[in-house]
């Protein structure tokens, strides 16, 4: 084995990727003993029906998240889509926000399009809005497979169309840019979200995205049967987002896209991880296109772990990263 530098194009920071004589990424250091501790400690969710896993899904985000850290206030509010609907998210405001231009943080949990909701959310958006002293938007979109690809992108849109524009003022914020993230499958809607309204994106931040619907980097070889998240978990989430639509939609394939002119973007990724190739790819692309920003790689952790803050402390440390 030897050691190498990776650059991602012009996204500024190297990061140490070992690699074997085949030339693939290997993760070096062992996962983090507190995971390894939270792993054993897992159930086995396989007979469960789709309800009964999301409100695990949910029980666990805030078993797992600590104490929600306080907030100068939390509001549940509406946002109208264009074809009449609604989407419902939840408004974060930290306590020492900026007198004059604060920033808004749009962010799409993670969840594999199929789990999630805005109170399993809730601790990492406080968390978020406290340490980048902006008002964070929680995204409540609409979950496959009862709303396919692609309605969960134009939640997205919707939300960041009215933050940018008629929302500003019910968040107390100024007309302007805001920032898109999200974690995961919430990465993904994130990152088509920021290429559909580039315009209105001042940058993309993006923890351990899933962009790729084939399945096929190296990293999902290495993973494959976890730690904490499985490729065959992650093709049937796959399956439920795109429905209908073929692998190789380039719509449903954000790595296919047209990158020009894409916000700027902060991707963090876990070295074990089936979807660490998938930032990892998406930042080369990123900066084949000229496009700027920051990578990082977390090499003791494992999938999920932003929502993990009473566990493991680089949860607390990707936040303020991502501030």
């Amino acid at each position: 084995m030897s050691a190498r530098d990776q650059t991602t194009g012009d996204l500024g920071r190297a990061v140490a990727v070992w690699v074997d004589d085949g030339g693939r990424a290997q993760a070096t250091a062992p996962v983090d003993p507190a995971i390894v501790a939270l792993l054993a400690a897992q159930g086995d969710e396989a007979d469960l029906t789709l309800a009964e896993q999301r409100a695990a899904y949910v029980e666990t985000a805030i078993a797992l998240g600590g104490d929600p850290i306080p907030v100068a206030s939390v509001q549940d509010m509406r946002v109208p889509r264009p074809d009449g609907g609604e989407v419902a998210v939840r408004v974060h405001r930290p306590i020492d926000a900026p007198d004059a231009d604060t920033a808004v943080l749009v962010w799409c949990h993670g969840g594999g399009w199929v789990l999630g909701d805005l109170d399993g959310f809730d601790r990492v958006a406080r968390r978020l809005a406290t340490a980048g002293r902006c008002v964070c938007v929680s995204v409540d979109y609409r979950l496959a497979p009862e709303h396919p690809f692609p309605a969960a992108i134009e939640d997205a849109l919707a939300v960041v169309r009215w933050a940018a524009g008629p929302g500003a003022a019910s968040l107390g914020t100024a007309p302007g840019k805001v920032r898109l993230g999200g974690d995961s499958s919430g990465g993904q809607i994130a990152a088509a979200g920021a290429l559909g309204a580039r315009e209105l994106v001042a940058e993309q931040l993006l923890v351990y995205p899933a962009l790729d619907p084939a399945l096929a980097s190296e990293s999902y070889a290495e993973f494959a049967d976890g730690p904490m998240l499985t490729r065959a978990a992650m093709r049937t989430f796959w399956n439920h987002y795109r429905a209908e639509r073929p692998i190789d939609d380039p719509e449903l394939d954000v790595l296919a896209g047209d990158l020009t002119g894409a916000p700027p973007a902060r991707i963090a990724v876990a070295a074990h991880d089936p979807l660490r190739d998938d930032g990892l790819r998406y930042a080369e692309l990123l900066g084949a296109a000229g496009v700027g920003g920051q990578t990082r790689v977390f090499d003791t952790m494992t999938h999920g772990f932003l929502r993990w803050g009473a566990v493991v402390s680089q949860a607390q440390d990707l936040i303020d990263w991502l501030a």
